[in-house]
């Protein structure tokens, strides 16, 4: 299927959800997006990427399951994959190994644990600048560096973060940027930046993969990896591409995000909880492409989980941002 047929089906599948719930109000997980999962040689072929859970997502999952047997056959994926969760609560702990990163580390480097003063932990995904500004900035999620909205300009951030051990002393920057979480639909990226204290602008700008060399859209190639506080050095496949309505679990209540990308792990699962703010990239170009930002319980190939990351592009374009290669 060419993928602009792929979109039209989308459109057509998310206009029959909404009007079939619009009497109620039932509540899950019902999102659609592109899946680049069939290929044939060299070429590139476009499905519907259906993920779902809860009331209102079986709702979109029997209108994918009619349209699959009419005129997309088998090119619906359709899965059930139960809450996603914003990554910044870690789940057990687990250089790329888990250990060494949730360490307090200097030079600063991607991968590291760390967090606002009030979070548990998350992932410090890589470095940036800002146009008008002369600073160095730390580039995670607004849940892992503005806790969900609720923290304020120039509050603290920490390394490591709280949870593995962060102190007052170990301040590396301050809360800078964020762009808001709108409650409801509508929400395109989970960013913020920190901006890094003068004496700790000697960063290391290395990935598992060396340094980057910039970024690029998520659909030429599948292959990916990423580098988190919890997983540590993991590699996947993106496995769907803008998925549109993902309905995230945060502190603060559900938000939901339009146009992501879908990560399926190739052993395991990708990510875990504190590894919100990784940088993933493709290791073949190495270029970014997302923002890690959530994950699911179940789901993939593996049944290990989906991670759902923010296109590069869109966050670095929110944040008036320029990454640092």
């Amino acid at each position: 299927m060419h993928i602009d047929n792929a979109r039209e089906l989308k459109a057509r599948l998310l206009s029959g959800v909404v009007r079939a719930s619009s009497l109620e109000t039932p509540t899950g997980v019902a999102s659609v997006g592109i899946s680049v999962a069939y290929r044939s040689g060299d070429a590139p072929r476009y499905g519907l990427a259906v993920r779902y859970s809860g009331d209102r997502g079986a709702v979109l999952a029997d209108s994918a399951r009619t349209l699959a047997a009419g005129a997309a056959g088998d090119e619906v994926d359709i899965r059930e994959i139960g809450l996603v969760k914003a990554l910044s609560a870690p789940t057990e702990p687990g250089t790329w190994a888990p250990e060494a990163l949730q360490r307090k580390v200097r030079p600063l480097h991607p991968g590291l644990s760390i967090a606002q003063q009030d979070v548990t932990a998350g992932t410090l995904g890589g470095f940036v600048t800002v146009e008008g500004s002369d600073g160095l900035y730390v580039l995670s999620n607004n849940h892992v560096l503005a806790n969900s909205d609720q923290a304020a300009l120039d509050d603290p951030v920490l390394q490591p973060g709280p949870h593995d051990g962060g102190r007052a002393g170990d301040r590396v920057g301050r809360l800078a940027r964020a762009v808001p979480l709108e409650a409801g639909g509508g929400n395109t990226v989970d960013a913020a930046l920190a901006l890094l204290e003068d004496d700790l602008t000697d960063v290391d700008l290395s990935y598992p993969v060396g340094r980057l060399t910039g970024w690029a859209e998520p659909d030429d190639e599948v292959a990916v990896e990423k580098v988190g506080r919890t997983t540590g050095w993991t590699t996947g496949r993106i496995s769907a591409i803008e998925l549109d309505d993902v309905a995230v679990q945060y502190p603060v209540g559900v938000v939901s995000f339009d146009g992501q990308i879908e990560v399926t792990g190739d052993a395991g699962a990708f990510s875990a909880g504190g590894d919100s703010g990784s940088l993933v990239y493709r290791p073949d170009t190495r270029q970014a492409v997302g923002l890690l930002f959530a994950g699911s319980e179940r789901g993939g190939e593996n049944g290990a989980g989906l991670t759902f990351c923010n296109p590069i592009g869109l966050v670095l374009t929110a944040l008036g941002a320029t990454l640092v290669v």
